[in-house]
């Protein structure tokens, strides 16, 4: 058994302010025994338009983000996942890049967010990350003291495929940092996270964004997270904060060997 703890965050548009609220709840969340810790996509800032965006990303090296939350794990013994962070790759992109630091501070893992997520929503609402974003092209499995992690991010939840690649690869927890939108997150959030749980035997953990952000935008919240059952374990709510949950991985065996699913798969051909 080990504890969790998701990251409920509301980032604005300025990075030293949501560093500064992250490493807050970090602390908490160390302090209540938590030896894995995971924000949601886009802890350093939500920024609007795109242009601002660009203009205020930083490149990996020296980042605020990647040097603080390094900093933060060694020195609290503890490893972190940081949902995303907005990379700067080239003069016109940035890659929505999440990390994994073990507790000595040092990268496990990085993963870049594979889907990018372009909609016209009926409230009006419209998205085009793939005029900012240049989008990853692996996944990435990480082994990590409490069962091997597959990292995804946001709108990737909605690729089965993906996640069963993870599975395939070795995962026994699925993490998805997310930025959700309120429309999407109230008819699907929890429906998506449940399936990829059940379909891939698996943990499946999301820290969420929650409320409203530069630029009017609104985030659903809703950290959940969810067992290999398909049971929701806990649920973030609406206000910014920990949620604190226990997971133990012998869950993960148990739901594979009820049903086996990741032994049957089969290739069709068309």
């Amino acid at each position: 058994m080990v504890q969790i703890a998701l990251l409920q965050l509301n980032a604005g548009p300025d990075i030293n302010e949501n560093l500064k609220a992250a490493e807050g709840l970090v602390r908490e969340a160390a302090a209540r025994g938590a030896r894995f810790i995971l924000t949601p996509e886009n802890t350093c800032h939500m920024i609007s338009p795109q242009t601002k965006k660009l203009e205020t990303s930083l490149p990996e090296d020296g980042h605020a983000a990647v040097t603080m939350f390094s900093d933060l794990a060694r020195e609290l013994g503890v490893w972190i996942s940081v949902g995303s962070v907005a990379v700067k790759v080239s003069e016109d992109k940035i890659a929505n890049r999440g990390y994994i630091f073990d507790d000595k501070g040092e990268v496990a893992a990085q993963y870049d967010k594979i889907h990018l997520f372009d909609v016209d929503l009926p409230t009006g609402e419209k998205h085009r990350e793939s005029n900012l974003v240049r989008p990853g092209d692996k996944i990435v499995v990480v082994p990590t003291p409490f069962g091997t992690v597959g990292m995804a991010i946001c709108y990737d939840l909605r690729f089965a495929d993906q996640f069963r690649a993870l599975a395939k690869a070795g995962a026994e927890i699925l993490i998805v940092p997310s930025a959700f939108t309120v429309p999407t997150g109230e008819a699907h959030w929890e429906s998506l996270l449940r399936a990829r749980a059940i379909e891939n035997g698996c943990f499946v953990l999301a820290a969420a964004q929650t409320g409203e952000h530069h630029g009017g935008r609104k985030t659903y919240g809703h950290s959940l997270a969810v067992s290999p059952w398909g049971a929701v374990i806990a649920d973030g709510g609406t206000e910014v904060g920990v949620v604190m949950v226990d997971i133990d991985a012998e869950a993960v065996r148990s739901a594979r060997e009820a049903i086996p699913s990741l032994q049957h798969d089969r290739v069709f051909g068309f």
